[in-house]
């Protein structure tokens, strides 16, 4: 495995994030301990360091299994976590973004983890309530305490965090080095806002549910073998959603690209999150050994133009104002008086 550095850092991560959130059983599914240190240590024995968990995952197992089986090695690995999601109903403050909550809850997953410090510390979603300079000054006061060493921010709108960013740069507070966003084929809004702003400001892009929640590993593609898939978890609700017409049809595109270069459905829809630009990085998780070890093997080859094109096509989304405006023929000669396929931009 290869190593890029983290946003506007000088910090190494792995090409690969492990994912955590099926490490412990507690939510009724997941791995099992004994399988959850196979996973953990096929992802280090193919170069991987950088671990993704959070202190509400399976009721805070995860972060105890981690913390555990990193003990012996605790400087090899990037470990992050994060912080916002309630961990005790009914407590108003034992949920959110701002400093109680924040203090209480790293002061939990450093016990949980069995460690000091926490690379990279995640606000995991942003709460609408707290103000952005106690949330940035909160995070930079835990910086100096040499409680963690960098911050990163999840499922958060862009202009919140190009302001947050832009606020912490006047004051000489820390920043977020980067942010965590669902993208896949089947979604891929981030590329409105959020991957443009990232690309711009130098930040790291961690992407979930790159999968497309199991549709594009193929497995849902014969609708008479859907119900019997053991490892099928998606509500009712969520189904209707996801096995929508447009997600299917993406899936078939996916399996016929895996098809034509004998990889699995999964490499490919990895590959194609992988090749997009920026510095994008995309979270795996697994609940069997073999699941990760066929994931792992995306980084194996480079998808071809036409079969990125072909991906391309079948997913594409609008861009919606003001992009698509903006972008429109009349609107460009206004713009430029004609002369914008005469310039140069070195940015692209």
């Amino acid at each position: 495995m290869r190593y890029r550095l983290f946003g506007k850092s000088g910090l190494r991560v792995s090409e690969l994030c492990l994912g955590t959130m099926t490490i412990g059983e507690d939510w009724g599914w997941g791995a099992p301990k004994e399988e959850s240190l196979k996973i953990m240590e096929t992802f280090a024995e193919a170069g991987g360091n950088f671990l993704d968990t959070a202190n509400k995952y399976t009721n805070g197992t995860s972060e105890k299994y981690v913390g555990e089986f990193i003990a012996r090695e605790r400087g090899r690995f990037v470990l992050a976590t994060k912080y916002t999601l309630s961990t005790r109903d009914g407590d108003p403050n034992a949920s959110g973004n701002h400093r109680k909550n924040l203090v209480q809850s790293l002061e939990g997953s450093l016990k949980s983890l069995r460690t000091e410090y926490i690379d990279l510390y995640w606000v995991h979603a942003w709460d609408f309530l707290t103000p952005v300079e106690e949330v940035m000054r909160a995070l930079d006061d835990m910086v100096r305490a040499g409680k963690i060493l960098y911050v990163g921010i999840s499922d958060t709108p862009a202009w919140i965090v190009s302001r947050a960013n832009m606020l912490a740069e006047l004051k000489g507070w820390t920043p977020f080095t980067g942010i965590q966003v669902q993208y896949s084929l089947i979604e891929r809004t981030v590329e409105r806002e959020l991957l443009p702003m990232a690309r711009t400001l130098e930040l790291a892009v961690t992407t979930w549910g790159s999968l497309g929640t199991g549709v594009l590993t193929g497995k849902f593609n014969d609708p008479k073998s859907q119900r019997k898939d053991e490892d099928t978890r998606i509500g009712q609700t969520a189904a209707s959603h996801l096995l929508s017409e447009r997600n299917l049809a993406i899936a078939r595109e996916v399996s016929a690209v895996a098809r034509e270069i004998e990889r699995s459905s999964s490499q490919v829809a990895l590959n194609w999150v992988r090749r997009q630009k920026g510095i994008i990085i995309p979270i795996v998780g697994a609940r069997r050994v073999s699941q990760l070890e066929d994931n792992l093997h995306c980084l194996d080859f480079e998808l071809s133009a036409e079969h990125v094109q072909r991906l391309d096509a079948a997913s594409k989304i609008d861009l919606g104002f003001p992009h698509d405006f903006l972008r429109g023929e009349r609107v460009q000669g206004l713009v430029f008086g004609g002369t914008r396929p005469l310039i140069d931009d070195h940015r692209v």
